[in-house]
């Protein structure tokens, strides 16, 4: 664990999270799959997503959330 990790509570990780100027302009934010089991799990994640009506996926260790509510479409 790293000092940085026992300082940061995961109600405020959330908040971090979600107020990224990305996320507030209705973007997309990435974070490490790790980082999320490690600092708030993937149950409080999901739900967290899911409350704002968001869409999150997963590719190569990251999560990709899209921070609104617009349909997401796979092409290739």
């Amino acid at each position: 664990m790293r000092k940085d990790d026992a300082v940061i509570s995961p109600d405020r990780w959330i908040v971090q999270m979600f107020s990224a100027k990305s996320a507030a302009e209705g973007g997309i934010v990435r974070r490490k799959i790790t980082d999320v089991d490690r600092l708030i799990g993937r149950e409080r994640f999901f739900y967290e997503v899911r409350r704002r009506g968001f869409r999150v996926v997963e590719n190569a260790g990251q999560f990709v959330i899209f921070c609104n509510r617009q349909p997401v479409r796979m092409l290739e």
